[in-house]
C-alpha cells in the first residue's frame, strides 16, 4: 500500500501507541519518528540527546516564567528565537522546527510531541488517537517492566498521561485527548497492533480514494 499522508499518533501511556505507530510506518515503508526527534533536536541545537530526554514531553515548569519574557501567545506558539529560556522549550521549539520542515518533504508517522497541533493546518495529515481502558494498559506496562507491581503500574500509568496532557495543554492551548482534535480514535484494550494497524490503513485507503 502507498501512503500519501503524514500519520500523528498521539497515545496514552500503555495503550500501544508507539509499537502501533513503529509497525504502521513500517508497513506504509515511511520513516518513523519519536524519540528519534530528540536525537535530532539535540544534534541542530549542539547538545548531547541526555540533555533533552530528560525534559521529553514535559512542559515548562513555569507558564508564568514564558509569558513576562513575551516567549509564548496561545494559538500561536513561541514568538520569538530562543535565548534564556527553559530546556523544555527549546526542545519544544526545534522539534516543533523540525516536524513542519520534515512534513514539507516527506511522508512518516510521528509519535507524541504535539505533531497533531504542529501540523494542524497541513491538508496532508491524518491525526489519531490511541487509547484503551485502565487496565489493558496497566496489563502492557507490566509485561514491558516486570520490576514493578500493578499498584505502582496504575500510578505510572496515570502519571504518564497527565504529564502528557499538561504538555500538550500548555503548548497548544487545546485539550489532550479531544475527539474533535482528531480525524481517527481507537480503543486498542481488545486489539492486537497489527489489527490497529489494520484499521488505520483501511481509514487511510478510503479517504486517499476521495
Amino acid at each position: 500500500m502507498s501512503c500519501n499522508k503524514i500519520i500523528t499518533i498521539t497515545r496514552q501511556y500503555g495503550s500501544g501507541g508507539h509499537d502501533i505507530g513503529s509497525l504502521l510506518a513500517s508497513k506504509l515503508d515511511i520513516p518513523f519518528y519519536d524519540k528519534e526527534l530528540i536525537t535530532i533536536a539535540a544534534k541542530e541545537r549542539g547538545v548531547a540527546p541526555e540533555i533533552f530526554e530528560q525534559v521529553d514531553e514535559k512542559p515548562t515548569n513555569s507558564l508564568m516564567y514564558a509569558l513576562s519574557l513575551g516567549l509564548y501567545d496561545y494559538g500561536n506558539g513561541f514568538n520569538t528565537t530562543m535565548g534564556n529560556m527553559p530546556i523544555n522549550d527549546e526542545l519544544y521549539i526545534l522539534q516543533h522546527k523540525i516536524i513542519k520542515e520534515m512534513a514539507q518533504m516527506q511522508n512518516f508517522v510521528v509519535v507524541g510531541r504535539c505533531a497533531d497541533y504542529v501540523l494542524r493546518d497541513n491538508p496532508n495529515v491524518v491525526k489519531v488517537f490511541i487509547y484503551a481502558d485502565i487496565d489493558s494498559r496497566i496489563k502492557r506496562v507490566l509485561a514491558r517492566h516486570d520490576d514493578i507491581d500493578p499498584a505502582k503500574a496504575k500510578q505510572a500509568v496515570l502519571k504518564v498521561d497527565k504529564v502528557r496532557s499538561n504538555y500538550y495543554g500548555f503548548y497548544s492551548g487545546q485539550k489532550w485527548g479531544q475527539p474533535e482534535n482528531y480525524d481517527l480514535c481507537i480503543n486498542s484494550s481488545h486489539l492486537t497492533t497489527e489489527q490497529a494497524v489494520d484499521v488505520i490503513m483501511d481509514y487511510i485507503d478510503v479517504i486517499n480514494k476521495k
